[in-house]
């Protein structure tokens, strides 16, 4: 190497080692800034209680009168959800006197983590244990989002008895695996999830806790513990592993049975939707092959504010539709 090259390259490498050490320093204040920001929330106590289920233990949020006159809606949350997801929906059907059960899956939220994949037969199977130890009664309104589309029917057909109907909010099929728009979508959804599983593992998702923690418009304590799990790495660990067994639990739900077409089933979707016509079509499957169906696609909502306090009316809606088609021994 020339005495000329070796000069050019000198400064270089002090440029180099100068700019790690910016972005290093960046890096740290950034971090620092959002664990100042969540710390001066203070202490923070999520709702509900914690439920063992044979050596874990798993948050639950019921709400609602527990009179038994008429079926207890239970809610699955989507991908990256958990109880919080539905705070808004539980209150307003609390006010009318509608009882509902939400939890955390295993390694979600403040739930104690499960053995991996994290895919739908090991969450039903995480829900079967629940529900028999919380002690409330079924059959249930069965109410799930977006991914939740592809437990929803695994729970349902490995336990008809408990189904009093179904309320599938721009909940997925497993037969959607199957469209290219799907394929694409969900090759993107599972590289976001991996980053931001690794983002909030180092703690860089931190600072955009307030801004961004709840995207869905919930009430003050669903929206704190939306926050709080937004920025947690053990919660989005968990999350990207069951969005990379998507295509695993998709699997399972299509060799399922098929939802009981005695079952009222009722549709929500979001009518602006990103990923086409032919995708809100297709999730309008569970209505058509139902003998009490109901679809509705709720104007000016997005796929996370309908479960907010702005649009969640429509879930209740569907709720009320499940009710009034219910049979005396439903």
């Amino acid at each position: 190497m020339s005495a000329v090259a070796a000069g050019c390259d000198a400064p270089l490498g002090v440029a180099m080692r100068t700019l790690l050490i910016v972005l290093a320093v960046f890096l740290a204040i950034w971090i620092g800034a959002g664990a100042a920001m969540v710390a001066a929330a203070g202490t923070f106590r999520p709702s509900g209680i914690y439920v063992d289920i044979g050596g874990r233990k798993m948050r639950l949020v019921c709400a609602g009168p527990a009179s038994g006159a008429q079926p207890t809606v239970w809610m699955e949350a989507g991908a990256f959800g958990l109880a919080a997801d539905w705070a808004a929906i539980q209150e307003k059907l609390s006010a009318r006197g509608i009882r509902s059960c939400a939890y955390d899956r295993a390694g979600m939220g403040w739930s104690d983590p499960g053995p991996r994949p994290r895919d739908s037969s090991a969450i039903v199977g995480d829900l079967e244990k629940l529900i028999s130890a919380s002690g409330e009664p079924g059959p249930f309104i069965l109410m799930g989002h977006s991914m939740a589309g592809l437990h929803t029917r695994l729970f349902a057909a490995r336990n008809p008895g408990l189904i009093a109907g179904l309320v599938l909010i721009e909940a997925t099929t497993p037969e959607q695996i199957d469209s290219p728009n799907t394929q694409k979508f969900l090759s993107a959804f599972t590289s976001i999830s991996r980053l931001a599983a690794v983002s909030a593992t180092l703690g860089t998702t931190t600072p955009l806790y307030s801004k961004y923690g709840d995207r869905i418009g919930l009430p003050p304590q669903g929206s704190a513990e939306k926050r709080h799990a937004y920025v947690s790495g053990r919660h989005a660990r968990t999350a990207a592993n069951e969005v990379e067994t998507w295509p695993q639990s998709a699997a399972e739900a299509k060799a399922a049975a098929p939802y009981d077409s005695h079952w009222p089933v009722a549709v929500i979707v979001a009518a602006r939707n990103g990923l086409g016509p032919e995708w809100n079509d297709a999730r309008k499957a569970p209505v058509r092959a139902s003998q009490a169906g109901y679809y509705e696609a709720v104007e000016g909502a997005s796929h996370t504010t309908i479960l907010g306090e702005t649009y969640g009316d429509a879930a209740v809606r569907g709720v009320e539709h499940i009710l009034a088609h219910l049979t005396p021994a439903g």
